[in-house]
């Protein structure tokens, strides 16, 4: 048997196998696959988003994160995390240099209250401490 045959047999072999298990609603190898919301290095990626978001933003208060719907994880050369989740105003003034949004209370309900529904994209490849952010987007 030639080196390509075997080749093209083995390509066979696992691309049966894996349409096989994505059939058995099994996650295939490399894709996206949903993570508790409480997850520790989820919570850091929300609030680095956060801050970003402050950073872009011309408002004269602070916005942190108020709740996360979605949250997954993909793993391609490095982790990739897909996150939805609103990011509200807070109390602390930008120009105070407050930069703790954990001391910052959310704006009671009236005219100063505002939320956003964001979605967000980060590829972290933590062996060279890169950090890309690759979608950020948010709207009321």
């Amino acid at each position: 048997m030639s080196l390509k045959t075997t080749l093209l047999l083995l390509l066979g072999v696992l691309e049966r196998s894996l349409a096989v298990s994505s059939h058995h609603g099994r996650s295939m190898p490399g894709s996206p696959y949903n993570i508790s919301t409480d997850d520790k290095s989820l919570q850091k990626v929300v609030l680095k988003a956060a801050y970003s978001f402050n950073n872009q933003s011309n408002d004269a208060f602070l916005f942190k994160p108020s709740a996360i719907h979605r949250a997954q994880t993909q793993v391609v050369k490095g982790i990739r995390y897909i996150v939805d989740f609103d990011i509200s105003r807070t109390v602390c003034h930008k120009r105070n240099k407050n930069n703790n949004l954990t001391n910052c209370d959310f704006q009671p309900a009236g005219r100063l209250h505002q939320t956003f529904r964001c979605h967000f994209e980060m590829w972290m490849i933590p062996w060279t401490n890169e950090n890309k952010i690759q979608v950020f987007t948010c709207g009321p």
